[in-house]
């Protein structure tokens, strides 16, 4: 079969800016400077998931978060992956979006989802019931908000009436969208609509899910011309030996599942049944990768081949990760395995 991949390996970060144990305003100053950092080194965007109630995520407003971002950094793109539309009345979703790809110059990379925790959900009042047809018509909405300039709509959640819409995205026609899954009908669906894909798991998995996609895209590009993003999420640790990355990694992973973990031990409820449990277990399903940027460098280019896809997605924050390793694999993405990937 012939590679769909790019001669030159195109990298983002991923992000949960889950809780590393220390004070949060000094955590947002450190993510503040890796941002920075990846800005300067040529990573594409920083995209920033959405969480609610958990360690899991201190950055439950994303867009707030990204804006300073944005202030930070001058090429790098931002944007939440994902958005969580159950819990924003779309027209406000709207209006935060137009703000952010205005502060930013036009750098928004726009992910949106219903998100995948009905617990977190439930603290807003928004049962596992309502969520689905909620999120269909906040898309729906935000969809026709995007490309016109007054807003009317009539659904079973949300009523609108020629609304005049006086902000305007920075980005024309709109920016780029996102969708994270990884369901084969979701990848049809962001085909058809030319939104870009981010996917977790096994990169023989992914593969079913970038093949899904490509079999139903659309002839056009993405909103903002070029081809469309299959991204595959990858912890990514890099240090001078294996035994310091591992000892550095697993030590992360072991927090970094803690507040996973957190609002479904408190709820009693079982973790998902692809939740790598052990760090073992997170490297044997290709969660994470570890070691020197020799051996880091092949095992990331042999799974993006088998897994299909064109974006690495790198996690380079997570648990208690300290900063300097997260800037040493930063570093060494640029000046190791992005040259050689052509």
């Amino acid at each position: 079969m012939k590679s769909d991949l790019p001669s030159r390996l195109t990298c983002g970060i991923f992000d949960h800016l889950d809780d590393d144990g220390r004070d949060v305003a000094r955590q947002y100053e450190d993510r503040l400077k890796l941002a920075a950092a990846c800005d300067s080194l040529g990573f594409y965007a920083y995209h920033l998931a959405e969480h609610h109630c958990s360690p899991h995520g201190r950055g439950p407003s994303p867009n707030l978060f990204l804006s300073s971002v944005a202030q930070r950094t001058q090429k790098l793109r931002v944007g939440p992956l994902v958005l969580l539309l159950n819990l924003y009345h779309p027209l406000r979703a709207f209006e935060e979006i137009c703000m952010l790809d205005q502060l930013s110059g036009g750098r928004l990379e726009l992910g949106i989802g219903r998100g995948s925790q009905p617990i977190e959900w439930g603290y807003f009042g928004i049962s596992a019931d309502a969520a689905p047809g909620r999120y269909e018509e906040a898309s729906e909405i935000l969809d026709i908000a995007l490309r016109g300039h007054t807003l009317s709509y009539r659904g079973h959640h949300f009523e609108l009436s020629e609304i005049p819409l006086t902000l305007r995205p920075y980005q024309r026609p709109y920016p780029p969208t996102w969708i994270a899954s990884n369901r084969a009908e979701s990848a049809e669906w962001a085909a058809a609509h030319g939104a870009n894909l981010a996917c977790v798991g096994p990169s023989s998995a992914v593969r079913n899910i970038t093949d899904a996609f490509r079999s139903h895209r659309a002839r056009n590009a993405t909103a903002d011309g070029r081809e469309p993003f299959l991204g595959l999420v990858r912890m990514v640790v890099i240090a001078q030996s294996d035994q310091d990355a591992h000892a550095a990694a697993e030590t992360a992973y072991r927090r970094w599942l803690e507040s996973f973990k957190f609002l479904y031990e408190r709820n009693a409820i079982p973790t998902p049944p692809n939740l790598p449990l052990t760090f073992d277990a997170a490297l044997e399903s290709e969660l994470c990768v570890v070691g020197t940027p020799a051996s880091v460098r092949q095992l990331l280019l042999n799974q993006m081949e088998q897994a299909g896809a064109n974006y690495l997605l790198c996690q380079l924050a997570f648990g208690n990760l300290p900063l300097e390793i997260s800037l040493y694999t930063a570093t060494t993405i640029q000046s190791e395995i992005i040259p050689r990937s052509g």
